[in-house]
């Protein structure tokens, strides 16, 4: 089967296209769709139905979903409406899109598909994905092997959560230059390395597009490197949970 839709939900838009499972690529151009304000289960419910119509989908659906993801139940849902809490991600997003839906949390979707077929393709040893976006998203492989919802992004640098200050977000809102905010992300990065030593470091989200105008800034003894999917790895890594 090489066919499957994967959604990819964030706190800004929401994003789907068909995957091609088997070559880790999209079968069509990808739909952007705004995350509605305020992000709660019925307003988002429709957007997601109309991603499904748009590509007349009948099949396998994979969706991410930005926060932990325990055997189906959604726990956390720092940068949506709290009321995703508690929710059975499957069950709701199945309702929605009018066929079944395999969820997961996103940057271990990204890093499921940077491990398959991008920057971590082929690495041993300690890998940690980092998406850089409205939040922080992370996701942990040993060996190959993910270990998930590690929710790394609000781990506490200064008091606040690491995201407040080294997502593009944070970039964006407060107007931070290159330099600055490359300092920010480096003295997260080296509090992750301080914890974990890993061998590779993979920065994703859309962020990874511009990796030269901070990646040369960063001071670490772990190889960081871009995304080679960039952000379109949670899609392909939804569609790929689909058919695990």
């Amino acid at each position: 089967m090489a066919g499957v839709l994967g959604i990819d939900i964030g706190g800004t838009g929401i994003k789907a296209a068909p995957v091609d499972v088997v070559a880790g690529r999209l079968l069509a151009v990808r739909v952007k769709l705004p995350t509605p304000r305020p992000a709660a289960p019925d307003s988002m419910a429709p957007i997601i139905r109309q991603l499904v119509d748009k590509f007349a989908w009948q099949g396998p659906i994979g969706s991410t979903f930005p926060g932990v993801v325990s055997a189906g139940t959604i726990r956390t849902a720092a940068n949506l409406d709290h009321g995703w809490i508690g929710i059975n991600g499957p069950a709701f997003l199945g309702e929605a899109a009018g066929q079944p839906v395999t969820v997961l949390n996103d940057a271990d979707a990204a890093g499921i598909a940077e491990m398959r077929f991008g920057a971590g393709r082929g690495e041993q040893g300690t890998v940690l994905l980092l998406t850089l976006g409205t939040g922080i998203g992370s996701a942990l492989f040993y060996n190959g092997v993910l270990i998930p919802n590690t929710e790394f992004g609000h781990i506490e640098i200064g008091g606040r959560d690491a995201e407040e200050r080294a997502s593009e977000r944070a970039r964006e809102e407060q107007d931070l230059s290159w330099g600055k905010w490359a300092g920010r992300v480096d003295t997260y990065l080296e509090k992750m390395e301080a914890l974990l030593s890993p061998d590779l470091i993979i920065i994703g989200g859309g962020i990874s597009k511009k990796s030269d105008k901070f990646l040369p800034k960063l001071t670490l003894k772990a190889r960081v490197v871009p995304a080679s999917l960039q952000n379109d790895a949670g899609i392909v890594g939804a569609a790929m949970a689909a058919i695990a």
